[in-house]
């Protein structure tokens, strides 16, 4: 075949380390568009990021010229070491271990943005594991309960 042809939509969703809620308000746009331009860097588009003081979650669409467990390690990596070095928490940022991840068709996208931009709205009426569990159970994903993201210690 002369050419790829490729329409792949991921949502991404990761936490902070022990969940603590430390993205903070004055600065989490800041960190969305730093996490969008490491997201293009690799050639991929974000079509909607955002999240908690705890979590984020982030739709792109997706190019199969990277593993996606590459590109997570890279914006988390990379998103980390630039909070640290501009000093927006006390001690050092870090996230946790581990992401969801879960594909979508290209008319389910406009509803997914939807509810990724109406987080604040989501989260008034249910905590972000018991958000997690049910993408893991609507995308049919076994999982571990010992597994799933630790909770605030």
């Amino acid at each position: 075949m002369a050419n790829s042809y490729t329409q792949i939509h991921i949502q991404a969703v990761f936490a902070v380390q022990n969940r603590i809620s430390l993205i903070q308000t004055d600065w989490k746009n800041e960190l969305y568009k730093y996490i969008t331009g490491i997201v293009q860097k690799y050639d991929h588009k974000v079509l909607q990021i955002n999240g908690m003081p705890d979590h984020i979650h982030i739709l792109m669409g997706f190019r199969p010229t990277q593993a996606l467990s590459d590109l997570m390690q890279m914006v988390k990596e990379d998103s980390s070491k630039w909070i640290n070095a501009k000093g927006l928490v006390k001690g050092k940022f870090s996230w946790q271990s581990g992401y969801g991840a879960f594909s979508y068709s290209k008319d389910q996208v406009a509803r997914v943005v939807k509810y990724i931009q109406e987080q604040e709205n989501h989260h008034s009426k249910r905590s972000f594991l018991e958000e997690y569990e049910e993408l893991l159970k609507i995308h049919g994903v076994e999982y571990d309960q010992r597994y799933i993201f630790k909770p605030i210690e």
